[in-house]
Parts: structure tokens; sequence; C-alpha cells
């Protein structure tokens, strides 16, 4: 922020001003204005060396990291050439071998490294580019000048979180955008797109683009999630995808569709369980790569590029490969596989600090005096020794006062359409926890920072020519579905539907503990809201056998309500699916996901303490239910998401409200009135009766209503013809699980007109419980048939693999990981 001589830099004066203008206590209060926006957007990273995997909340610092336009264009032009040398280095490797041969690059770098791949050297018909997007760490050292911390080939992660920090901190902080002429991000990603679409296959017009990852329980999720998103990208796991004919394809409910060009975010190694040993990935993903019918970004092997053993070795091959100069230089480094290197380190290993030859993010077990020792002797090629350096300070918000801390930071690069390399005009910038010097990518960071980059005020603004893209052909159909997408997207549906259920029982029997259950009326009530709520697997059998007044019932209620309860168990339930189809909701329907887990598990950890609290719980968890439903209805396309997670819905509340219909009904015939009010209350029917009805409570009204009325949305055959109708649209009018849904459909009326006919009404109610149970079954039958047909996955696991979801080290971290 300072010069040499403790004068503010020029492109800092307008931020400072801001800053001042609002006052200190404001841009602190902006600054935990933007901690719940992140909060609230559910971003947080997950600790990859913890065993109960934590997540920490996302922290971005307030006060960005400022680059003027010259500082920015040196970056840039040095990146590049470093990026164009990485290119090249791959190339050669993969290929002729030519550095090796000449002695310009030691071959134990090479065949010793186990990112070096070897099946990525089988000749390919068709020539592909092996890096078109590029990172590295930076720091900025005490004399003032940017080196190389660490490259980053293989898949630098990062820039989805820069996206989303510029824009979190926009609208937390738009004074400093007003008062500062900062360089927009959006032209970088418009031009990445089109690169994207220049790398299809020759002959595609309107290439389909897709980013493969790992999974949702993976720590680069969110990362992957963000960047899709910005790209307009389909996310995609190995599963999702398959190899038929030649042609990489999409597993979608409409058929297979091909895949053009993947952004891979999986390691190189997990892509093709063909040729590699990790066992995971997409069985002849390599061969079509060579074959030209898919291009990959990167190409699995180009981690290979980022050894820091090699680092000593880089300004040689610029001069072999680009005959050029190194315009960025590095951390000073040596690789103790060459004698030479390891004496000068000996001489003097205070001032050393060693690192895996491999891998910039490993953490090694060695000192530098160690590797000359009995135990690191043997294989000391296996090592590269950096002078650490202390890198440079930023100003960070610390209270209501800007204080310095030391931070890196992280560019990226991608290959345009013309095959030059452009800079984001910004970054992902990290304060670091400890005021040290550093030798490599640090293995804790702190808070982030968005990266400003100062337009100049004659700068032209840059973006991508036209999209070569033919007309495209009016659509409406949304049956490119991924099956796993869909499969996530039913289960949500049911889940929600399944905590709705048991919050409706819930509020039903606290209302009438808390009012006291004295009337036969009443117990006979609690009796069967107790029945269901065991049925549903709220309490046990025990529990909801025991006195209506007693103590049992109620202590049973608060530990559903309590870690390892049910009710808890479901709110987890329902977490899982949809944090891994966020790429499918809109914000707003996201945002109440969150909050209704959020706030439905603060609740109910304090309705473990009293029934009162209990039921305010269960109050607030229906009503935050009902926001989703009413969030869906007008927000989401009725396309094949909304067509699953409304199959969902309506599959699981017609099973739970056949099994509750039968339990309240299921009563001797002078007692039929308290269960047919019950039944209007499980249905939320009471408002809607009374209005037709008055007071008078009789069999055939009621069941009417809660069963056959084709307008309530809580009836029984409302939800039967709503499951047919959805089948019918997935599958087709002819389709067969569509005709036994509406088959299904029709028996609620059948039901009513049976007691309709009859000549003893109430005798004739008091037998349905029997034909429920059997509608239940069904039902129950029918949801099976759905999950074999549309949404079963089955994911294969590989030998080793964790319960996280995913091989064991498959990153560095949300922000720091490469994937290759």
């Amino acid at each position: 922020m300072v010069d040499g001589r403790g004068q503010v830099r020029p492109h800092w004066r307008g931020l400072l001003g801001a800053f001042s203008s609002l006052g200190y206590p404001a841009v602190a209060e902006r600054g935990r204005r933007l901690d719940r926006a992140f909060e609230e957007e559910g971003v947080a990273t997950v600790l990859a060396d913890s065993p109960s995997r934590t997540r920490r909340p996302w922290r971005c610092d307030p006060v960005p990291l400022m680059l003027s336009a010259a500082e920015f264009g040196t970056l840039e032009a040095g990146l590049a050439q470093r990026a164009r040398l990485l290119s090249a280095l791959l190339d050669d490797l993969y290929g002729p071998q030519n550095l090796l041969a000449e002695g310009v690059l030691p071959a134990t770098l090479v065949f010793g490294n186990p990112h070096f791949l070897r099946p990525c050297r089988a000749p390919a018909a068709v020539p592909f580019p092996r890096l078109t997007f590029y990172g590295a760490d930076l720091l900025r050292g005490p004399d003032g000048q940017w080196r190389v911390l660490a490259d980053r080939a293989g898949g630098a992660n990062g820039v989805g979180f820069a996206a989303e920090n510029r824009n979190l901190l926009a609208r937390a902080l738009p004074e400093a955008f007003r008062a500062v002429q900062v360089r927009a991000l959006r032209p970088f990603f418009d031009t990445w797109i089109d690169a994207l679409q220049a790398l299809a296959p020759s002959g595609v017009d309107n290439p389909r683009l897709a980013l493969l990852t790992p999974g949702a329980k993976q720590e680069t999720w969110l990362e992957h999630l963000f960047l899709s998103r910005e790209l307009g990208l389909e996310l995609v796991e190995a599963g999702d995808l398959t190899v038929r004919d030649g042609q990489v394809l999409l597993k979608t409910l409409r058929g297979l569709k091909r895949v053009d060009v993947i952004l891979r975010r999986i390691k190189g190694e997990a892509t093709d369980p063909l040729e590699f040993d990790a066992g995971t990935g997409v069985p002849g993903l390599m061969q079509t790569l060579r074959d030209g019918a898919v291009r990959l970004v990167n190409a699995p092997g180009s981690m290979l590029a980022e050894a820091p053993g090699a680092a000593p070795y880089l300004p040689a091959c610029a001069r072999a490969l680009l005959h050029e100069e190194l315009l960025l230089p590095g951390l000073e480094t040596l690789w103790m596989g060459d004698p030479a290197a390891r004496a000068i380190v000996q001489a003097a290993p205070d001032a050393w600090r060693l690192r895996s030859a491999f891998d910039p993010g490993q953490a090694t077990p060695l000192g530098a005096l160690e590797v000359f020792s009995e135990k690191g002797s043997a294989a000391p090629w296996m090592f590269a020794a950096t002078r650490p350096m202390f890198p440079s300070a930023a100003p960070q918000l610390v209270g209501e006062s800007l204080e310095p801390a030391p931070v890196v930071l992280r560019m990226f690069l991608a290959r345009d359409a013309m095959g030059n390399w452009q800079a984001m005009p910004g970054g992902l910038a990290h304060l670091l926890e400890g005021s040290g010097a550093i030798a490599g990518p640090p293995a804790r960071r702190g808070a982030a920072k968005d990266v400003w980059v100062i337009a100049e005020d004659a700068q032209d603004i840059l973006g991508p020519s036209a999209p070569r893209a033919t007309q495209l052909a009016i659509r409406r159909a949304s049956g490119d579905l991924p099956s796993r997408v869909a499969d996530d997207l039913y289960w949500l549906g049911r889940y929600v539907e399944r905590l709705d259920a048991a919050a409706r029982l819930l509020r039903a029997l606290l209302s009438r503990l808390l009012r006291g259950a004295a009337l036969p009326r009443e117990i006979a009530e609690v009796k069967a809201l107790a029945r269901c709520l065991h049925a549903a697997g709220l309490i046990d059998a025990e529990a909801a056998a025991s006195p209506a007044d007693g103590t049992a019932l109620p202590r049973a209620l608060r530990a559903a309500a309590g870690p390892g309860g049910a009710l808890l168990g479901l709110l987890e339930a329902v977490e899982r699916p949809q944090v891994a189809v966020r790429d499918r909701l809109t914000h707003d329907m996201w945002a109440a996901f969150a909050h209704l887990i959020q706030e439905g598990r603060a609740r109910l950890l304090l309705g473990t303490g009293g029934v009162d609290a209990l039921s305010q719980a269960a109050t607030a968890i229906i009503r935050f239910c009902a926001t989703l439903s009413g969030i869906a209805a007008e927000n989401m396309v009725r396309g094949g998401a909304w067509m699953f997670l409304d199959l969902g819905r309506r599959i699981e509340r017609a099973n739970a409200t056949a099994r509750n219909l039968a339990h309240a009904l299921d009563q001797p015939p002078q007692r039929l009135e308290a269960g047919l009010r019950l039944a209007l209350e499980i249905c939320d029917s009471a408002l809607t009766y009374r209005a037709r009805y008055l007071a008078a409570v009789q069999a055939a009204p009621v069941l009417d209503l809660v069963l056959a009325d084709p307008g309530n949305p809580r009836a029984l055959g409302f939800q039967l013809s709503a499951v047919s109708d959805r089948l019918a649209e997935i599958g087709g009018a002819e389709d067969g699980l569509a005709a036994t849904a509406a088959s299904l459909a029709a028996r609620p009326q059948a039901l009513v007109d049976s007691v309709l006919v009859a000549t003893d009404r109430d005798a004739a109610t008091a037998a349905l419980p029997a034909a429920l149970h059997a509608l239940e079954t069904e039902t129950a039958a029918l949801s099976d048939a759905v999950a074999r047909r549309y949404v079963s996955h089955v994911r294969t696991h590989a030998l080793g693999e964790t319960d996280a979801g995913g091989p064991e080290g498959t990153g560095e971290g949300t922000s720091e990981g490469a994937s290759d």
C-alpha cells in the first residue's frame, strides 16, 4: 500500500478516500455484512486434514488487494510466457523428450515423478493441447519483486471463489467500487467460454461443455459449483458419463447426449480406470481424447509441470523451447538430486527449507540437514530445497482499523480461441497465518481477499469475438437431466415432505399435550397421533403405547429432536441431496433450504428443553417447508428438475397421507368423530371443511375432502393424480408406470363411493384403514419401481475409498488444490 518512502501508492488513494468518507466503523459493519452474506450462501471450506471434515466458514476481507495497471501488465506478460513454457514442456516430455536427450532437464525428475502418467505418452490420432488453463501462486518480496511460489498446471482451483468474492463484495461495499475504476472479471469468463467452445472437435457447431467434478462430498465442490455457474457448464461426475462408439456421452433421462469439451477437475489418474490404477473415472475416456472426439481441460498428466524440483531448470528450458529468457523469476530453489546443489545446502542448511521435488503442496518429514543423514540419503532426488522469503504485507481490516498482514496471490490465465494467453484481471489472494518467511504454498491460509486491477482511463475493454454458432432451434423439453441429478432431486423432494409430515404430526400431538388431554375424544386423538409418529419412525412402540398424560411420550418427543434423534436426522437427510443439486436450484430456493437447515437445527435443539419450545420448532419447520414449496412452484421451470422434485414430494405425501389417515380412522364407530376431526387436521383441511359444511362433522363429506377432492392439494387423490401426471410427462402417456399411478389415483374416489352407498356410513368408514394401508403398500411399490427405472444411481467404489465419497488425497483444499 505504501512505497519505500512511506507514501501511499497512487492506486490505493481512491479506496482509502472511500473508507475515510464512510468512516471505519461503517467499513467494519460492511465487513460483518460480508461475513453474513457468505454464511447465508453456505460458503465454507472443508479442512482436508480434519478427520471429521470440519467446515470452516469462508471469510473475505473487505479490503481488497490492489494492483496497478502497469503491475498487472508485468505479471500478465510473465505468467503468459510461463504458461507457454509449461505447455511446450508438457508437449516435449509426453512427446519426443528432447529436453531429456539434450540434458536440459534431469530424467530422474520426470521418470521418478508420480505425476508423470505414462499412458499419456501414447500417440494421438488427433493432436490436442495439454495445457489451456494455468494458475500460479505469487508472492512479492521485500524488494518489491513478484516471484512465482508455485505453478498450478493440473487445474488451478480458486477462480470460482474469486468470482464469488467479487460478487458479494460489490453488494456489501458498493461505495468502494464507485470510488475506484476496477477492471471487471466478466470479460475474462466470456473469453474463456469462447475458448472452450473453440476447442470442440471439428464439425460441432453447438458443443456441449461439462465440468467434471469428484462430487459434492469433496472439499473442492463449492469451487466447482461457482465455476460451472460462471461458465454455464453442465456439472457432472464420472458416473454420469460413458463412452460408446468412440464418443463421450452424458447419461440423461431421455438417453445419451454427446459431450464435446470437459473442464476436468478430478485427478488425471482418476479419469480412466482402463489406463490408470486409481480404479475410478470414465472407462475409455483417454482413447476418445486421443481420437479427437472430446477435449479435456487440462489434459491428464499436466500436473507434471508443477514439480518444484524442476524450478532450477526452467530458465534453461525457456531458452531451449521458446528461445527466450524467463521474465518472471521463482523463489531460489535447488534440486537435491544434483550433487552440487546438495553441497550448497549442506554448507548453509539453515538458509533452506526442504520440499517435495514433485508436489508443491506436499509436506516433507525431513529437515534440510536430514537429507544428508542416513534417514534421507537413500533418495535425495525426491527433495528440493528452497530459500524462504518474507512475503510483502497488505492491509487487512481488524476491528475498525487497518493492519498489515502477509499475503500470497493466485492468478489465473486461459488460452483464448486465437491461442493467446489472457490473464484474469484479478485473482484470489489469501492472508497468511503467521509472519515468518515461506518457501512454498502455505498449508494454512487465512481470510481471502478480492484482487482489484485498476483500469486506466484510456484502456479499451476487450472481450471475445462473437461466438461461432449456428441458429439454435427452440427447445422446451428438459429431458437432458442426468440420472444422478434426478436421483438427488427425487429424494430431496421426499425428505422435505417427510420432514413436513413429521413436523405436522408432532405439532398436532404437542398442542394436545400442552392443553392437557382430559376428554376421551382428546385421549383417542393423542393415541392415534402417537401411532402415526411410531409408524413414521419418530418414536418407539413403547412410547407410542404409553399413557397420554404420562411422562414417557413427551420425553420420547424431546429425544427425537435432540442429537441422534429422528427429527434431526431428517434435517440432515434434507441437507445431503440439497448440497448435491445446488447448481439446479435458484438462488432464492437454495437460500430457503439453507435457512431451513440452519434454523431448524437450532430450534430443534432448543426444543429438547420443553414441549412448548418443541411445538414452536415444529411450527417453524412447517412454515419453512411451505416456503420451499411456494418458491419451487413459482421459480422452477416445469422441466426435468421440477418434475423429479415434485414427483418425490407427491409420492412421499401420498404414502404418509394414506398411512396417517388409516391410523386416524382406526377408531370404534362410536368414536369416529374424533378420527374424522383428526383426519381434517392431518390434511390441513379443517378450515375448508368449516367453510363448506359449517360445524357438522360427518364421514362422507370429510372423506371426500381428504381423499378424493381434486381441488384439495392435501387430498390423497390429488397426490396420486399428480404422480400419474409427472410419470406421464417423464415417460410418455403410454408408460406403464404412469398407467399404474393412474389406477391408484382412481382408488380414493372409489373408497369415498363405497362409503356413500353404504347403509351404515360410520361402519363403512371404520372399515377403511385396511384399504388405506393397502394403498400405502402399493404406493411404496410404485416408488420402488420409479427408483429402479429412473433414479437408481449406483456409484462405483474404488479400493481404499473413504466414506467422504472420493479417493483418499484427491485435493489440497477448496481454494488451493490442483486437480491433476
